[in-house]
């Protein structure tokens, strides 16, 4: 078995009420044996990370000591590529840091196309991240009409190249994540077809290849984001080059989150 990046990204969705009683449902569902989470986990084939928003990092941190949750991480949602300073209503790598969270999602598309977020802020951000201790999940895809012209490849491979090219190997061996995410695909109801999700992962990788070099680029982390739910989630992470999914509507609930890895588990 491969190992597999389960992240679920909440948007602007759930109070703290809300956090502790999914965290409190995931920690049932994912301890019952009969299950096998727990043995995946253990073995080093499963990283669980769910994306609260803001007012629930800490709460829901907190939480995961308390209970004593090690199978589940935390992280944020996006950051301000500043560390501190006059700027009203972001939220820095280090406050971040400061709520016990290790991951931040940047260039998300929904922070690029409705909150006009350039490639060089992005960057920026990328960073940041790298530069604070916060592994930065960085989100990039392409729109309907990029897709319709038969842009899709050029469109990644200009974010990508804008994002993280200039890093040292060493600033991003292991410490980057990447996810690929169709903006047509999300919040749609319509997916990539598995062997779309493929190709762009698989060039996504010949592209950090080109940068870092084949060894880097076989240990980055590549997923898979966009309308992604129990009944598709097998064909999806069977592909040789995508290594996780990046969930939204789906990660909400536990039973359809955790949906998601049944489907891949009972692939035999």
């Amino acid at each position: 078995m491969k190992k597999i990046w389960l992240y679920g990204n909440w948007k602007m969705n759930k109070t703290l009420g809300d956090t502790e009683e999914f965290i409190l449902s995931f920690k049932d569902a994912f301890t019952t044996k009969q299950k096998g989470y727990m043995d995946i986990h253990k073995k080093g084939f499963l990283d669980v990370t769910i994306f609260p928003p803001f007012t629930g990092l800490f709460h829901a941190r907190e939480l995961l000591r308390r209970e004593q949750i090690n199978f589940l991480d935390i992280g944020a949602q996006n950051i301000y590529f500043e560390t501190s300073g006059a700027f009203t209503g972001e939220i820095s790598p280090l406050m971040i840091s400061d709520t016990g969270c290790r991951k931040a999602l940047v260039g998300h598309s929904e922070r690029r196309h409705i909150f006009g977020e350039g490639e060089a802020l992005i960057a920026s951000k990328v960073r940041s991240c790298l530069s604070n201790g916060v592994i930065p999940v960085l989100c990039y895809g392409e729109i309907l009409e990029e897709r319709d012209k038969g842009l899709t490849l050029e469109i990644v491979q200009r974010q990508l190249l804008s994002a993280l090219q200039g890093l040292d190997v060493s600033e991003i061996s292991e410490k980057v994540i990447l996810a690929y995410e169709p903006v047509w695909a999300i919040g749609t109801g319509r997916s990539a077809k598995p062997q779309d999700a493929q190709e762009v992962c698989e060039y996504s990788r010949a592209i950090l290849e080109t940068i870092f070099g084949g060894e880097e680029a076989s240990k980055t982390p590549i997923l898979y984001g966009g309308s992604v739910k129990p009944s598709n989630g097998k064909e999806l992470l069977i592909q040789k080059d995508v290594d996780g999914v990046l969930v939204g509507g789906a990660s909400l609930e536990v039973s359809s989150f955790l949906g998601i890895l049944d489907s891949y588990m009972a692939r035999e």
